[in-house]
């Protein structure tokens, strides 16, 4: 099976943030050349408790796949595009995680479950679990979609499981990616099956068809290499990689 990653990038200075905009389109030319990266995603990020549709200009994240963990962590750090985002900027982390489910899909496609693999079965990792969403937002239901957020974004800041909660898109306002780390599934279970802002959205989203795609993914989380807010972002993780 894959490996996808997260790597997150924050930048200080208005000339950082301006070269790191520039980055968006020519660092394209770059990963399509890349060896082995299997599918790849540069985004921005949004501000508060999980997103909002407010930009952090700061914060910036490549998402990747790769064929396994060892080419991940190769090519993430021999890479030229990661080598020049980490010399310039003030704090990087990278994420390392195994696919246990993906349903859905992201343009057509599951970046997360090979066509010729059958999709793995999901199982309760030992350690932390990572979960990610990601839906392409109807263009006519964006104003309903992002007036359901802040209470959404508000509720993961004050869960006292989340171990980290992120916010980040491809396109601002309709392409949205949420990324959070818990503890353990039953942790996430509860907050996103509860009756809480959380759990009505979604039902709001199947009744009223909000999304023209979208995907849910679970994984393992096997590693963190680097710093995030001034300290590792996962201490038991990062100390192991």
């Amino acid at each position: 099976m894959p490996t996808a990653t997260l790597s997150l990038f924050r930048f200080q200075g208005l000339g950082l943030k301006l070269w790191v905009i520039g980055q968006m389109a020519l660092a394209r030319l770059a990963l399509r050349r890349e060896p082995h990266l299997m599918f790849w995603k540069l985004c921005g990020s949004g501000t508060g408790e999980g997103f909002t549709p407010k930009p952090n200009w700061g914060v910036w994240a490549i998402l990747a796949v790769w064929p396994d963990e060892a080419a991940a962590r190769e090519h993430i750090a021999q890479s030229p595009v990661w080598q020049r985002w980490r010399a310039r900027a003030a704090e990087s982390c990278s994420i390392y995680m195994s696919p246990l489910s993906a349903r859905g899909s992201w343009a057509g496609v599951n970046p997360f479950v090979p066509e010729h693999h059958p999709a793995p079965h999901p199982a309760d990792p030992d350690g932390p679990l990572a979960v990610l969403t990601r839906a392409s937002v109807k263009p006519g239901r964006a104003l309903r979609f992002w007036r359901r957020v802040p209470d959404i974004s508000a509720v993961i800041g004050q869960d006292p499981y989340v171990l980290f909660k992120i916010g980040i898109g491809e396109v601002p306002l309709l392409h949205q990616i949420t990324f959070s780390i818990w503890p353990d599934a039953a942790s996430m279970a509860r907050f996103a099956r509860g009756d809480g802002p959380h759990g009505r959205a979604i039902q709001a989203v199947r009744q009223e068809g909000w999304f023209t795609d979208e995907l849910y993914a679970r994984f393992r989380v096997l590693g963190v290499e680097g710093r995030w807010n001034g300290a590792p972002l996962l201490p038991t993780l990062s100390q192991a990689a």
